[in-house]
């Protein structure tokens, strides 16, 4: 089963937000919804997002500069910017700020989904045919086939998502929160606890497979996937 793509949509135009989310719901996207450019912000910085589409005029912090602040921070998410202006000056400043694409309004939603995708083909980073590798394992998201060592499994959909996420920032310090919201949702009620097991499952499978690549605890904080030969301690908490 193929992990979703998962959607940030800040656009201050509260109807307009709903409308758009609707369609790309239908067309099996998950959608969160920011309404000013200082939760835009906020919320694109966790890092588990698939791709923003970010409006210029926001309240609070306009697109242009969240979109610069978060290029700053090292956020390299595909970046569509919707605006209802359209001058060329307008178009080479948001591009220059790290945009990916550029649409301007009014748009018709069949553009936006066309452009969507163009985007996720050419999202490349640590991606070909489908798979991650670090180290001796290879993991297939589509199918969340997990192979190393000459053996393989399938895992489920909730450790394929957590081993995505870790497998893109690998080396980094992925955070609990960030992991909660890959894998249940902003709104859920899922806790430390739930991550826990799900680490703790992934953690047995990665032992079976390969003796290098180990997911760390970073106590308070989150969880970091190495390519060593560290031992991690199983079932470790997340606080202290």
């Amino acid at each position: 089963m193929e992990a979703p793509v998962r959607v940030l949509y800040v656009e201050d135009e509260q109807p307009l937000a709903l409308a758009v989310a609707k369609v790309l719901k239908k067309n099996n996207y998950t959608v969160d919804l920011a309404h000013d450019g200082v939760a835009g912000l906020d919320m694109a910085g966790s890092g588990v997002y698939d791709i923003i589409l970010l409006d210029v005029m926001l309240p609070g912090m306009n697109g242009v500069d969240v979109l610069a602040r978060l290029r700053e921070d090292g956020v390299d998410t595909p970046v569509i910017l919707l605006t209802a202006r359209d001058a060329v000056k307008d178009k080479v400043k948001g591009l220059d700020a790290g945009a990916d694409d550029y649409l301007a309004k009014p748009y018709l939603t069949d553009e936006l989904l066309a452009r969507m995708r163009a985007l996720g083909r050419r999202k490349d980073r640590l991606v070909m045919d489908s798979t991650l590798t670090v180290g001796d394992i290879v993991f297939n998201f589509n199918t969340l086939n997990l192979a190393g060592d000459g053996e393989s499994f399938r895992l489920t959909l909730k450790e394929g998502q957590l081993l995505e996420l870790l497998m893109q920032n690998v080396g980094q310090t992925v955070t609990t929160t960030s992991i909660i919201e890959k894998l249940w949702g902003w709104d859920s009620y899922a806790d430390n606890s739930h991550v826990q097991v799900q680490v703790s499952f992934l953690r047995k499978k990665l032992r079976l497979l390969s003796p290098t690549v180990t997911i760390e605890t970073i106590y308070g904080v989150g969880y970091r996937l190495n390519e060593g030969t560290a031992e991690v301690e199983e079932g470790a908490p997340d606080v202290p």
